[in-house]
């Protein structure tokens, strides 16, 4: 078994949609970023390349390269997955907290980890999601950013040669 961890926070403006855990949530506020700028999938992303030894987001997915402007973070996702699938690994299971003061998240976390799990053909059950405050301290806690922090292991397949 491997883990990795991995870590995003990006900034809140007016004007933009809010995506979290590719679930599309609906608040003043949006995060900015190249992509969807979805802090707790990039977070997935890099606690799952982490766990491979692959890199991060950034390697992969640059924010230099525009065919991935706007793009959905679920999207980056599943091209993880395949990254994972030829690196002969599947993903055993995936911890996520998103840090933010505003909204509430209670009632979307159960979407959040379906929409994971079903990208990264896992149980919900296997995705384990959280949402805390940071008592109004920090970017998060001035409602300036949003953060997540995600820890993922995973297992090797036939095939893994080590």
């Amino acid at each position: 078994m491997r883990t990795g961890i991995g870590y995003d926070l990006h900034v809140l403006k007016k004007g933009k949609k809010l995506i979290l855990g590719g679930v599309e949530i609906d608040f003043e506020k949006g995060l900015e970023g190249h992509s969807d700028a979805d802090v707790a999938v990039h977070a997935v992303c890099d606690a799952l390349l982490g766990a491979a030894g692959l890199g991060d987001i950034g390697r992969h997915f640059p924010d230099t390269d525009e065919k991935y402007r706007g793009i959905s973070s679920m999207v980056l996702l599943k091209e993880i997955k395949e990254k994972l699938k030829e690196n002969s690994y599947e993903v055993n299971n995936i911890d996520l907290t998103i840090v933010c003061e505003k909204p509430e998240l209670s009632q979307h976390i159960e979407k959040m980890c379906a929409a994971i799990a079903g990208i990264m053909d896992i149980q919900v059950r296997d995705v384990n999601i959280k949402a805390t405050t940071n008592e109004r301290v920090g970017p998060e806690g001035r409602m300036e950013a949003v953060s997540a922090m995600a820890v993922a292991t995973i297992i090797p397949t036939a095939g893994y040669k080590r």
